[in-house]
């Protein structure tokens, strides 16, 4: 069976479609452009901004003209991240997926249901016939997942709605009002390459097999940081064996807690073995650490030959001790809400090119204040090491409203259907609730969505049952919304 032969078959084909189209982050042109057609094959009026968000508005059925209007939110872009063994070109090729057991998933790449299940069921809603509702609007954002760009271009006054559902969170039965804003550091390390010793092997150092994840969901679970492991293995190297830095690459994505990193090396030849038996000795550390929650990591070693130049002895070694130095994973835990995280840091990509090398960090935080001290503390370590840092992309929360009228609606109609309350939750990563009421600050916002587990990592999967749940209970919603 594909998935498009699923129940709710109205929600599934729509999601099948969206596996079907390259949709990366950026690169989503070709979503933008079949979800604007989409709209207009259904007659219903259809906008698209000047960034690419897409606005589709239809009617309220008879006799419900009264109700509030309701906007669905969901994203187009998806976290591009496949493994290592597995060849897929991400502006091209569709996301294959299969089903295993109650779960549906890709074949070695993100599955793209975070959030282009949200979408599908707001496609669903849009062109169902029997379905009872008020005014509703579907809006389409692009570039969510790697700075919120469509969220923060959209304009105000073109949405009419008053209540915003966010189809775009990953637990059924939960129900989101507050999530985290969000800060980018970009930090440069410059330096004049030098040549390569004489008398030296060459070595890459290769660190895989990480979980990953999604740096707001899963920060808190301990999952292991490759670029962090990968400076842990260097410094000794660096520091007492004189190896010289030839190359560091680690991570792609900035709100994808990274799963590989690499790293090339010269050794001199008469310390060669003594660093192979240390970089040996750290990656059973390593494996031991984290075999509860990696079990399956790898740090693998390959002689190499061929580079000329290095990255100078200090600059790299300084560099090393600040990725150490840097704050990463979970900085602080809520003191008001027990169980969420208060600020974290994703120390997300390291790349050197030959001429600096790049360090690149999402920090997260539900009040601003804190967010910022974490910020004075990522930018004293890496200033410490010589790098020059600038911050960007910043966002602030989205603060929880516990007396809102559809948070209120949405409890009594999920325990009417399924017999108990949902969970009432804020949530450390970042939604575009924040962003977006901004220039809709009337607007009585809540997030929800189906179960997906590991969204921005290759283990990314959505549980089956609960699509249908979560599509039953939209469709209740809907014809429960109150009266202007």
């Amino acid at each position: 069976m594909t998935i498009d032969n699923l129940d709710p078959k109205c929600v599934w084909k729509n999601f099948y479609a969206l596996t079907q189209i390259p949709r990366p982050s950026k690169k989503e042109w070709r979503a933008v452009e079949f979800m604007e057609n989409f709209g207009k094959s259904l007659g219903l009026e259809t906008i698209r901004d000047e960034v690419g968000n897409i606005i589709i508005r239809k009617p309220a059925t008879p006799g419900m003209e009264n109700r509030k209007g309701v906007i669905l939110q969901g994203h187009l872009d998806m976290v591009p991240q496949n493994n290592n063994d597995v060849q897929h070109d991400w502006e091209n090729d569709p996301v294959e997926t299969w089903i295993d057991g109650e779960w549906v998933k890709a074949k070695g790449t993100t599955l793209g249901a975070d959030n282009g299940l949200g979408c599908a069921v707001a496609m669903a809603v849009l062109e169902s016939k029997d379905l009872v509702h008020g005014p509703v609007e579907a809006l389409f954002t692009i570039d969510e997942e790697t700075g919120m760009t469509g969220a923060k271009a959209l304009k105000g006054g073109i949405l009419k709605g008053d209540i915003l559902v966010n189809l775009d969170s990953e637990t059924e039965g939960e129900l989101y009002v507050g999530c985290a804003g969000g800060l980018d550091t970009d930090a440069e390390f410059s330096y004049k390459s030098e040549p390569v010793s004489k008398n030296t092997l060459q070595y890459s150092i290769i660190i895989k097999g990480l979980r990953g994840g999604h740096s707001g969901m899963e920060i808190n679970e301990g999952r292991a940081n490759s670029n962090k492991l990968m400076a842990r293995i260097l410094l000794p190297l660096l520091r007492d064996l004189k190896a010289e830095l030839i190359s560091i690459e680690g991570g792609n994505m900035r709100n994808a807690i990274p799963r590989e990193a690499q790293a090339v090396i010269a050794l001199p030849k008469q310390k060669a073995g003594k660093a192979l038996k240390c970089i040996e000795a750290a990656a059973a550390d390593i494996k031991h650490e984290y075999a509860p929650i990696d079990p399956g990591v790898e740090v693998l070693v390959e002689e190499t030959k061929g580079a000329k130049k290095i990255i100078p002895a200090k600059v790299a070694l300084n560099v090393i001790k600040a990725i150490l130095a840097c704050p990463c994973n979970v900085d602080r835990m809520s003191l008001v809400m027990p169980g969420l995280v208060e600020t974290s840091n994703n120390l997300a990509i390291v790349k050197s090119d030959g001429k600096k090398i790049n360090v690149k960090t999402l920090m997260r935080g539900s009040t601003d204040s804190a967010k910022y001290a974490l910020r004075d503390a990522i930018q004293s370590a890496l200033e410490l090491g010589g790098a020059k840092v600038k911050f960007s992309g910043g966002y602030s929360g989205w603060q929880p409203n516990m007396e809102s009228d559809i948070l209120r609606t949405m409890k009594e109609t999920y325990k009417a259907l399924y017999g108990k309350e949902p969970d009432v939750k804020a949530i450390h990563a970042g939604l575009e609730c924040g962003i977006l009421s901004t220039n809709y600050p009337h607007w009585d916002m809540i997030s929800c969505g189906p179960t997906l587990m590991s969204p921005h990592s290759p283990d990314e999967r959505l549980l089956i049952p609960t699509v249908e749940k979560f599509w039953n209970f939209i469709k209740e919603v809907l014809k429960n919304i109150p009266v202007k």
